[in-house]
Protein backbone atom coordinates (compact mmCIF):
# COMPACT_ATOMS: atom_id res chain seq x y z
CA UNK A 1 0.00 0.00 0.00
CA UNK A 2 2.82 2.37 0.92
CA UNK A 3 4.58 1.56 -2.34
CA UNK A 4 1.47 2.36 -4.36
CA UNK A 5 1.06 5.63 -2.52
CA UNK A 6 4.73 6.48 -3.13
CA UNK A 7 4.41 5.77 -6.86
CA UNK A 8 1.23 7.87 -7.06
CA UNK A 9 2.92 10.82 -5.33
CA UNK A 10 5.97 10.54 -7.56
CA UNK A 11 3.84 10.54 -10.71
CA UNK A 12 1.84 13.50 -9.44
CA UNK A 13 5.05 15.42 -8.67
CA UNK A 14 6.39 14.89 -12.19
CA UNK A 15 3.02 15.82 -13.70
CA UNK A 16 2.94 19.04 -11.65
CA UNK A 17 6.38 20.04 -12.90
CA UNK A 18 5.42 19.40 -16.53
CA UNK A 19 2.17 21.32 -16.07
CA UNK A 20 4.04 24.26 -14.56
CA UNK A 21 6.65 24.39 -17.30
CA UNK A 22 4.34 24.10 -20.30
CA UNK A 23 1.19 25.81 -19.15
CA UNK A 24 2.44 28.41 -16.67
CA UNK A 25 5.84 29.59 -17.95
CA UNK A 26 7.88 31.91 -15.76
CA UNK A 27 6.86 35.54 -15.98
CA UNK A 28 3.48 34.77 -17.53
CA UNK A 29 1.41 34.03 -14.43
CA UNK A 30 -1.27 36.52 -13.54
CA UNK A 31 -0.14 39.00 -10.93
CA UNK A 32 3.48 37.80 -11.00
CA UNK A 33 5.73 39.80 -8.67
CA UNK A 34 7.20 42.89 -10.24
CA UNK A 35 5.01 42.82 -13.34
CA UNK A 36 2.75 45.65 -14.38
CA UNK A 37 -0.66 44.89 -15.82
CA UNK A 38 -1.41 46.00 -19.36
CA UNK A 39 -3.99 48.55 -18.24
CA UNK A 40 -1.69 49.93 -15.53
CA UNK A 41 1.04 50.39 -18.13
CA UNK A 42 -1.36 52.21 -20.45
CA UNK A 43 -2.90 54.42 -17.76
CA UNK A 44 0.38 55.38 -16.06
CA UNK A 45 2.71 55.78 -19.04
CA UNK A 46 3.96 59.30 -19.54
CA UNK A 47 6.66 61.07 -21.52
CA UNK A 48 9.98 61.00 -19.68
CA UNK A 49 12.74 63.39 -20.78
CA UNK A 50 15.29 63.11 -17.95
CA UNK A 51 17.33 59.98 -17.27
CA UNK A 52 19.93 58.68 -14.84
CA UNK A 53 23.36 57.48 -15.99
CA UNK A 54 22.38 53.84 -15.43
CA UNK A 55 22.76 51.86 -18.67
CA UNK A 56 19.77 50.00 -20.04
CA UNK A 57 20.33 46.25 -20.01
CA UNK A 58 20.59 44.61 -23.47
CA UNK A 59 17.96 42.05 -22.52
CA UNK A 60 15.48 44.85 -21.78
CA UNK A 61 16.21 46.47 -25.13
CA UNK A 62 15.49 43.16 -26.85
CA UNK A 63 12.24 42.76 -24.91
CA UNK A 64 11.22 46.25 -25.99
CA UNK A 65 12.05 45.55 -29.64
CA UNK A 66 10.10 42.30 -29.48
CA UNK A 67 7.15 44.30 -28.18
CA UNK A 68 7.51 46.72 -31.08
CA UNK A 69 7.50 43.90 -33.61
CA UNK A 70 4.38 42.41 -31.98
CA UNK A 71 2.30 45.38 -33.13
CA UNK A 72 -0.55 44.96 -35.63
CA UNK A 73 0.41 45.52 -39.24
CA UNK A 74 -1.69 45.76 -42.41
CA UNK A 75 -1.68 42.39 -44.18
CA UNK A 76 1.29 41.43 -42.01
CA UNK A 77 3.65 43.45 -44.20
CA UNK A 78 5.74 44.50 -41.16
CA UNK A 79 7.13 47.54 -43.04
CA UNK A 80 9.20 48.68 -40.10
CA UNK A 81 12.88 48.88 -39.22
CA UNK A 82 14.55 49.86 -35.96
CA UNK A 83 17.91 51.46 -35.26
CA UNK A 84 19.23 51.13 -31.69
CA UNK A 85 21.60 53.97 -30.83
CA UNK A 86 23.82 53.94 -27.74
CA UNK A 87 26.97 55.62 -29.05
CA UNK A 88 27.26 58.94 -27.21
CA UNK A 89 28.75 60.76 -30.18
CA UNK A 90 25.89 59.66 -32.43
CA UNK A 91 23.35 60.56 -29.74
CA UNK A 92 24.87 64.04 -29.47
CA UNK A 93 24.77 64.49 -33.24
CA UNK A 94 21.09 63.57 -33.25
CA UNK A 95 20.40 65.92 -30.33
CA UNK A 96 22.12 68.76 -32.15
CA UNK A 97 20.16 68.04 -35.35
CA UNK A 98 16.65 67.69 -33.92
CA UNK A 99 14.87 70.66 -32.30
CA UNK A 100 12.71 68.67 -29.85
CA UNK A 101 15.06 65.80 -29.01
CA UNK A 102 17.78 67.56 -27.01
CA UNK A 103 17.38 64.96 -24.23
CA UNK A 104 19.16 62.51 -26.54
CA UNK A 105 22.46 63.99 -25.37
CA UNK A 106 21.86 62.62 -21.86
CA UNK A 107 19.90 59.46 -22.67
CA UNK A 108 21.73 56.12 -22.42
CA UNK A 109 19.96 54.68 -25.46
CA UNK A 110 17.46 55.53 -28.18
CA UNK A 111 15.41 53.59 -30.68
CA UNK A 112 14.74 55.11 -34.08
CA UNK A 113 11.52 53.69 -35.53
CA UNK A 114 11.53 53.70 -39.32
CA UNK A 115 9.41 52.63 -42.25
CA UNK A 116 10.91 50.36 -44.88
CA UNK A 117 9.46 51.49 -48.20
CA UNK A 118 10.55 48.24 -49.85
CA UNK A 119 8.01 46.36 -47.71
CA UNK A 120 4.94 48.58 -47.89
CA UNK A 121 1.68 47.71 -49.60
CA UNK A 122 1.26 48.84 -53.18
CA UNK A 123 -0.69 51.90 -54.32
CA UNK A 124 -2.68 53.91 -51.78
CA UNK A 125 -2.03 51.22 -49.17
CA UNK A 126 1.64 52.18 -49.05
CA UNK A 127 0.86 54.91 -46.53
CA UNK A 128 -0.28 52.30 -44.00
CA UNK A 129 3.38 52.00 -43.01
CA UNK A 130 2.82 55.10 -40.88
CA UNK A 131 0.07 53.38 -38.89
CA UNK A 132 2.07 50.17 -38.58
CA UNK A 133 5.21 51.94 -37.37
CA UNK A 134 3.13 54.09 -35.01
CA UNK A 135 1.57 50.97 -33.49
CA UNK A 136 5.07 49.56 -33.03
CA UNK A 137 6.12 52.83 -31.39
CA UNK A 138 3.30 52.70 -28.85
CA UNK A 139 4.20 49.10 -28.00
CA UNK A 140 7.79 50.21 -27.46
CA UNK A 141 6.73 53.03 -25.14
CA UNK A 142 4.47 50.76 -23.11
CA UNK A 143 7.07 48.00 -22.88
CA UNK A 144 9.72 50.48 -21.73
CA UNK A 145 7.38 51.80 -19.04
CA UNK A 146 6.42 48.30 -17.96
CA UNK A 147 10.12 47.45 -17.53
CA UNK A 148 10.74 50.46 -15.29
CA UNK A 149 12.19 52.73 -17.97
CA UNK A 150 11.15 56.16 -19.15
CA UNK A 151 10.87 57.16 -22.81
CA UNK A 152 9.49 59.87 -25.05
CA UNK A 153 8.25 59.91 -28.65
CA UNK A 154 10.01 62.67 -30.62
CA UNK A 155 8.59 63.02 -34.10
CA UNK A 156 10.48 63.07 -37.39
CA UNK A 157 8.32 62.19 -40.41
CA UNK A 158 6.65 64.04 -42.13
CA UNK A 159 8.89 67.01 -41.21
CA UNK A 160 11.44 66.50 -43.94
CA UNK A 161 14.31 68.52 -42.44
CA UNK A 162 14.22 66.17 -39.43
CA UNK A 163 14.02 63.14 -41.72
CA UNK A 164 17.05 64.35 -43.65
CA UNK A 165 18.98 65.08 -40.46
CA UNK A 166 18.39 61.58 -39.07
CA UNK A 167 19.21 60.01 -42.42
CA UNK A 168 22.47 61.90 -42.53
CA UNK A 169 23.57 61.05 -38.98
CA UNK A 170 22.60 57.36 -39.22
CA UNK A 171 23.51 56.90 -42.89
CA UNK A 172 20.09 55.44 -43.67
CA UNK A 173 19.46 54.02 -47.15
CA UNK A 174 16.91 55.73 -49.39
CA UNK A 175 14.09 53.27 -48.72
CA UNK A 176 14.26 53.76 -44.93
CA UNK A 177 12.19 56.66 -43.59
CA UNK A 178 12.57 57.59 -39.89
CA UNK A 179 9.18 58.10 -38.27
CA UNK A 180 10.47 59.08 -34.84
CA UNK A 181 13.29 58.86 -32.34
CA UNK A 182 12.61 57.43 -28.87
CA UNK A 183 15.17 58.41 -26.20
CA UNK A 184 14.92 56.16 -23.16
CA UNK A 185 16.58 55.32 -19.88
CA UNK A 186 15.90 54.99 -16.19
CA UNK A 187 13.81 58.02 -15.14
CA UNK A 188 15.42 60.79 -13.13
CA UNK A 189 12.93 62.28 -10.70
CA UNK A 190 9.21 61.70 -10.39
CA UNK A 191 6.83 61.80 -13.34
CA UNK A 192 3.05 61.83 -13.32
CA UNK A 193 0.75 60.88 -16.19
CA UNK A 194 -1.81 63.36 -17.49
CA UNK A 195 -5.48 62.49 -17.12
CA UNK A 196 -6.68 62.51 -20.73
CA UNK A 197 -10.08 60.89 -20.16
CA UNK A 198 -12.73 63.12 -21.79
CA UNK A 199 -16.15 61.55 -22.34
CA UNK A 200 -17.12 64.49 -24.57
CA UNK A 201 -14.74 63.08 -27.20
CA UNK A 202 -16.92 59.98 -27.56
CA UNK A 203 -20.05 59.49 -29.69
CA UNK A 204 -22.31 56.44 -29.83
CA UNK A 205 -23.78 54.95 -33.00
CA UNK A 206 -23.75 58.33 -34.76
CA UNK A 207 -22.13 61.72 -34.33
CA UNK A 208 -25.23 63.38 -32.89
CA UNK A 209 -25.52 60.98 -29.93
CA UNK A 210 -23.30 61.49 -26.90
CA UNK A 211 -21.73 58.45 -25.29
Amino acid sequence: MKRVLFIFLAVWFVFSIVLGVFYFPAGKSEGASGEMSVLDAIYTRTSVRSYTDQPVEPEKIEQILRAGMSAPTARNQQPWAFVVVDDKEVMTQLADSLPYAKMLASAPVAIVVCGDMSRTLEGEGAAYWIQDASAATENILLAAHGLGLGAVWTGAYPTMDRVRAIRSVLDLPAQIVPLNVIPMGYPQGETAPKDKWKPENIRKNNWAAAY
